[in-house]
C-alpha cells in the first residue's frame, strides 16, 4: 500500500504501477495477496487518471484565463491570436493548431495564424466553402474531428487541400468553428502527425478558445472602426481650425519675415521661420541644385527629402512661367527668382495639406529668398575683388608698402608672414572659373585672382605639389573640363610672393608643353625641366629627388652603386662594357643594378628618368665645388 502511495506522491508513469505486483510474483506471495494488490494497483491508477484530469482541467481554466487576460488588454489582434493557436497546441497536446478567417470577398477561408507548421504551402492554403474539413466546418459551424483526415469519407477531398495536407504530414484532424451570433467567421483547428481520436473534453476546450479567439476578433473590428471615427472627427476639427488660422499664419509670416530681413538674418533663417510657420521640411537649392539650407518642423516625421535634379529642373520651370509654386508628387516647389536670372528653389514637403494662403507664404518666402541670394552674391563679389586685388598688387610689384600689405591682407583674416602655397591655373577658364576659385580660397583662408588669362591663388601650406594636384581636380570637377596648375612655394612674405606666382606659371608652361594638361605638379616633380624653369636653381633638392635613396644607400653602406650607375651609363647601358671598366664580373653589375631598381623603382631606365639621374650624378660629382 505504501508504495502505490509513493508513486502517486511522484506522479510516476502507469507502467510503475506493475511493478509491485510483479515483485509480490516473483516472491511467491500467495494468490489472495495477489489479488489484494491487484485491487489496490487498479484504485490507485484511478486516483492517479482523477488527479491527472484535476491538473489538465486546472491547466486549462488557467489557459482560459489568460486569454481572457489578453483580451482586456487587447492592443494587437495579432498578438492575442497566435497566443489562442499556442495555448490550443499546448493543451491538446497536438502537434499543430492552425486558425482560419473567412474571406468574404473569395468565398473562402484562408491560414491567418499556425502554430508548429513547416510546410509552406500548408500555411499559404486556402479553403473553399465545403471543401475539406475546415471548409465544413465553416460551411455547418458544427465541430468536425476525425482520426485518419485522408481516409475519411465524410469530407470533399480537393487535390490542393490533400496536397497541404499530405506536406505538413497531417493524419487527424479537429476543427470548431469561430462564431458571432449565428455567423461563423473562421475556423480553429488541432492536428496530429500520428492517428489519435479527439474526446468530448478537448473539442469543449477548443471551442472555448475558439469562443475567446471570436471575441478577440470582434472587438478588434469594433476597436479598429471606433479609431477610424475619432480620426475622422480629428480630421475635420484639424482642418476646421487650419482654415481658420491660415489668414493669421499668412499675415505673422510676412511680418516675420520682413522683420527677419530687416535684422540682417540669412537663407537659414527664412528656412527655419517658414517651416515653424507651415510645419514639415524644406531643403534650399541654388541655381546648380546644390543645398544652401535645410530645415525641419518639430512636427515632421519623415527622413531627409532627396529630390530628383531633373524633377526640380522641371518643377522649377514651370514655377517660373506660372509665376506661383507647383505641386510635384508630395512637395511644392517655388522658384528662387530675380528677373531672368535663376536664383535656385524653394522644395517643400509640408506635414499637412496646405491651403491657398500657406501657398503664397511659401512664395513669398522664395521672393525674399531671391532677395537675400541677390545680396549675399553681391557681397560675396565684393569682398572676392577686394581679395583679389590684394593678390594682384602682391604679384605686380614692386612693392613698396609691404606694412600696408600686411595691414589689408589681415583684415581679410590672412596673414602673409605664414607659409603660403602659389598655384597658376591654365586652360580655358572664364568668369566661372574666376568665381570658383574666389570661393576655394576664401574657405581656405586665400586669395585668388585672375591675371593674364591665368587663374592665381595663394593658399595656406607648404607642399606645393599637394596643392596644385588638388586645384587641377577640384576646378577641373567644377567647371567640367581640364585644368592644368603649376604651384610654387612656400612664400613666407610679401615679397617672396611674386617670385613664387611667376615659378608656378612657368610650371603650369611646363606642364603643357610636356603633354600634361590636367595635371597639377610643383617645379620639383618636373625633374631637370623644373630645375631649369624654377627661380631658385635648388640643386640639392633636385639631385635627392633623382638619386637621393643611391646616394644615402652608399654612404650608410659604403658601396659604389654611384660609380656602377656612371659606369652604366658611360658604357651606353651595356653591362659587359660597365663591368670592364669597373673590374668586376657582370653578375656583380647585374646585382648591383637590381639593387638600384629595388631603391629607385623599375622605370629608372626610362628616356625621362634616366636623363634627370644621369644630370643628378653629374651635380653630385660638382655639388662641392659648386657649394664654395
Amino acid at each position: 500500500m505504501l508504495e502505490f502511495l509513493t508513486l502517486l506522491a511522484r506522479e510516476a508513469a502507469p507502467v510503475e504501477f506493475e511493478r509491485p505486483l510483479l515483485a509480490a510474483r516473483q516472491s511467491g506471495a500467495p494468490a489472495a495477496e495477489l489479488a489484494e494488490l491487484e485491487e489496490i494497483k487498479i484504485a490507485a491508477l484511478r486516483v492517479r487518471e482523477l488527479l491527472e484530469r484535476r491538473r489538465r482541467r486546472e491547466e486549462e481554466l488557467s489557459a482560459l484565463y489568460d486569454t481572457a487576460g489578453d483580451l482586456a488588454g487587447l492592443r494587437d489582434l495579432d498578438a492575442v491570436l497566435r497566443a489562442i493557436v499556442h495555448r490550443a497546441r499546448t493543451l491538446l497536446g497536438a502537434d499543430v493548431s492552425y486558425l482560419t478567417l473567412d474571406d468574404p470577398e473569395r468565398g473562402d477561408t484562408y491560414m491567418r495564424i499556425t502554430d508548429g507548421s513547416v510546410a509552406a504551402s500548408f500555411q499559404t492554403l486556402r479553403l473553399p466553402a465545403g471543401a475539406g474539413l475546415g471548409g465544413l466546418v465553416a460551411v455547418s459551424g458544427t465541430p468536425y474531428a476525425t482520426a485518419h483526415y485522408g481516409n475519411d469519407p465524410r469530407f470533399r477531398h480537393t487535390a490542393e487541400i490533400d496536397s497541404g495536407v499530405r506536406d505538413e504530414g497531417l493524419v487527424a484532424i479537429l476543427g470548431v468553428p469561430l462564431l458571432l451570433g449565428p455567423t461563423v467567421i473562421g475556423v480553429l483547428f488541432a492536428a496530429n502527425r500520428t492517428e489519435r481520436p479527439f474526446a468530448r473534453e478537448e473539442v469543449a476546450l477548443l471551442a472555448s478558445l475558439a469562443a475567446h479567439a471570436a471575441i478577440a476578433i470582434d472587438t478588434a473590428r469594433l476597436l479598429t472602426e471606433t479609431q477610424a471615427a475619432l480620426a475622422e472627427l480629428s480630421e475635420a476639427n484639424d482642418v476646421i481650425q487650419a482654415h481658420s488660422a491660415s489668414v493669421e499664419r499668412a499675415a505673422a509670416a510676412h511680418d516675420r519675415m520682413t522683420a527677419l530681413v530687416l535684422r540682417g538674418g540669412g537663407v537659414e533663417d527664412v528656412a527655419a521661420d517658414l517651416v515653424d510657420v507651415l510645419g514639415g521640411a524644406l531643403l534650399v537649392l541654388d541655381a546648380q541644385g546644390r543645398t544652401l539650407a535645410t530645415a525641419k518642423s518639430s512636427s515632421w516625421a519623415g527622413g531627409e527629402p532627396a529630390p530628383e535634379a531633373s524633377e526640380v529642373a522641371s518643377a522649377v520651370a514651370a514655377s517660373r512661367a506660372e509665376g506661383r509654386s507647383v505641386h510635384r508628387g508630395d512637395a511644392f516647389v517655388a522658384a528662387v527668382a530675380a528677373g531672368a536670372d535663376n536664383l535656385g528653389a524653394l522644395v517643400f514637403h509640408p506635414s499637412h495639406q496646405l491651403e491657398g494662403a500657406d501657398q503664397r507664404i511659401l512664395e513669398r518666402a522664395a521672393q525674399i529668398t531671391a532677395l537675400l541670394l541677390l545680396f549675399r552674391r553681391t557681397v560675396a563679389e565684393a569682398e572676392g575683388q577686394v581679395r583679389g586685388e590684394l593678390l594682384d598688387d602682391l604679384i605686380a610689384g614692386p612693392l613698396r608698402d609691404e606694412e600696408g600689405l600686411r595691414s589689408r591682407a589681415a583684415r581679410l583674416g590672412v596673414s602673409l608672414d605664414e607659409p603660403h602655397v602659389l598655384v597658376a591655373a591654365a586652360g580655358e577658364l572664364r568668369q566661372r572659373a574666376l568665381s570658383w576659385a574666389r570661393t576655394f580660397a576664401a574657405t581656405r583662408g586665400g586669395l585668388a585672382a585672375g591675371r593674364d588669362g591665368r587663374i592665381a591663388l595663394l593658399l595656406p601650406g607648404s607642399d606645393p605639389a599637394a596643392c596644385a594636384r588638388t586645384v587641377a581636380k577640384e576646378m577641373g570637377r567644377a567647371l567640367s573640363r581640364p585644368v592644368t596648375a603649376g604651384a610654387a612655394g612656400p612664400a613666407c612674405s610679401p615679397a617672396e610672393v611674386a617670385p613664387a606666382f611667376h615659378e608656378a606659371d612657368s610650371c603650369a608652361t611646363a606642364l603643357i608643353a610636356l603633354g600634361r594638361a590636367g595635371d597639377g605638379a610643383s617645379h620639383t616633380e618636373l625633374g631637370y625641366v623644373g630645375l631649369l624653369l624654377g627661380d631658385r636653381r635648388d640643386v640639392p633638392a633636385f639631385v635627392a629627388a633623382a638619386a637621393g635613396p643611391v646616394i644615402d644607400y652608399d654612404a650608410r653602406r659604403g658601396t659604389a652603386l654611384l660609380k656602377t650607375l656612371e659606369a652604366y651609363f658611360a658604357a651606353g647601358g651595356s653591362l659587359s662594357r660597365a663591368a670592364e671598366s669597373l673590374h668586376v664580373h657582370v653578375n656583380t653589375v647585374t646585382q648591383r643594378l637590381d639593387r638600384i631598381s629595388h631603391l629607385l623603382g623599375a622605370d629608372w631606365q626610362s628616356p625621362p628618368r634616366a636623363l634627370d639621374l644621369q644630370l643628378a650624378l653629374r651635380l653630385h660629382r660638382l655639388r662641392g665645388p659648386l657649394s664654395t
